[in-house]
């Protein structure tokens, strides 16, 4: 009774400075909230979407038909494959499941009957519109918007047909990083319990563990990998190369514009006295591998050939850090002492760890961390991030413990 003591005060509380907000007209900035009870997150979200939503909205608008987007959806298969589970965690525990795209529209949906009628008188269903322009802050769309796990309750949304709701969300993202949709949980609000939201990141991580395993078989051509290790694949099968014609054809795939021979050299080999000779066979022997897609005069790259640390410097340059954190898989030709190569891997550690430190979102910060264990300040950024009651910070603190021991 304590803890429900508790949230019917909040309750209360947030009704209250939803009130002030839910009254000034979309032209007005409404004060800052009166009460601590209102996150800041929360706060922000209220802002943007009073502009397109009227509080006063009795059911979320809809597609008639979303049979094509659901066949498409990169979700269908992993979702499909733990239906069962998703019934029996929503319906066990009078919980409603929903699964929607990256741009909001519920794709998917199962559980507690008596919360299935009351979804449908808000339309919370497969077709309907939740992202934040069109139903304001509610668990969905703070998840889709931040990128983050969210949880909205009660007068939290905007739209106060939800206040009789709570709702925990985290977004779902695909092998490369982006972000394909969002997992949801909600109930009535006396059935709030953090316990929830662990239960929405377990079940998202099952879903990006079956996407990550059903990616397509590698395509056809030429695919260099150097993030945290050192192989080239044509057509999805390696080809083996000594370490320096893999330093070189990193470099060039890196330096589009390619190097004259001499760049090269300075490049590879610094100011080791190394005979010219021994780069051209390397670029000869290079060349062969690839099908010739290596010019003669300047050294660079005339046919395509993918490559991680390509995307993942492309991923910095746009500003998506969470493709960024995805993409890394550690440091660029890890053991490699080539001036070319060593300017380039601190260039991108510094580019993913900048844009990690810069970001609000734990997930950034755990994910990265997981690949540079000694360093202090990103798992110290991870605990700051991390709520307190997320299991995750048991295994930060001890990644902390360990780099401030080394």
């Amino acid at each position: 009774m304590a803890q429900f003591h508790t949230l019917t005060q909040q309750r209360v509380e947030l009704e209250r400075e939803w009130e002030r907000w839910a009254t000034v007209p979309n032209t007005a900035t409404p004060r800052p909230p009166r009460t601590t009870l209102l996150r800041d997150e929360v706060a922000q979200s209220w802002r943007r979407s009073l502009h397109t939503v009227d509080p006063g909205r009795t059911v979320a608008p809809g597609l008639d038909d979303i049979g094509e987007l659901w066949a498409e959806s990169p979700l269908r298969g992993p979702v499909t494959e733990l239906a069962t589970d998703l019934r029996g965690i929503a319906e066990d525990s009078g919980y409603l499941a929903a699964v929607t795209d990256g741009a909001g529209t519920i794709l998917w949906s199962c559980g507690d009957r008596a919360m299935r009628r009351q979804a449908e008188r808000v339309n919370f269903a497969p077709g309907a519109r939740w992202d934040e322009i069109h139903m304001g802050t509610n668990g969905l769309a703070l998840a889709l918007r931040t990128g983050r796990p969210s949880s909205v309750f009660s007068a939290e949304h905007l739209v106060a047909a939800l206040h009789g709701w709570v709702c925990y969300a985290a977004p779902i993202h695909g092998p490369d990083g982006t972000q394909v949709g969002a997992l949801n949980l909600s109930s009535s609000w006396d059935r709030s319990h953090p316990a929830v939201l662990t239960s929405v990141r377990a079940l998202v991580t099952a879903v990006e563990t079956i996407l990550r395993a059903s990616e397509p078989a590698p395509p056809a051509g030429i695919r260099l990998e150097c993030l945290g290790t050192a192989r080239l694949l044509r057509d999805g099968r390696p080809l083996r190369l000594p370490p320096r014609q893999l330093e070189i054809l990193t470099l060039l795939a890196l330096e589009p514009d390619g190097f004259t021979p001499e760049q090269l050299h300075t490049a590879i080999y610094g100011d080791r006295a190394v005979s010219t000779r021994t780069l051209k066979a390397d670029v000869s022997h290079l060349r062969r591998a690839t099908g010739g897609e290596i010019s003669n005069r300047r050294y660079l790259l005339t046919g395509p050939v993918a490559c991680d640390a390509v995307d993942l410097l492309a991923a910095i340059a746009a500003g998506n850090t969470t493709a960024a954190v995805w993409l890394y898989r550690g440091p660029l030709l890890p053991g490699s002492d080539t001036p070319g190569v060593v300017k380039w891997r601190d260039h991108l550690d510094v580019g993913v760890r900048t844009a990690v430190l810069a970001s609000d979102s734990a997930e950034h910060a755990v994910s990265f961390g997981e690949r540079a264990a000694d360093d202090i300040e990103v798992h110290e950024h991870a605990l700051r991030l991390l709520p307190s009651d997320d299991v995750r910070r048991a295994m930060v603190t001890a990644r902390l413990h360990t780099a401030l021991r080394a």
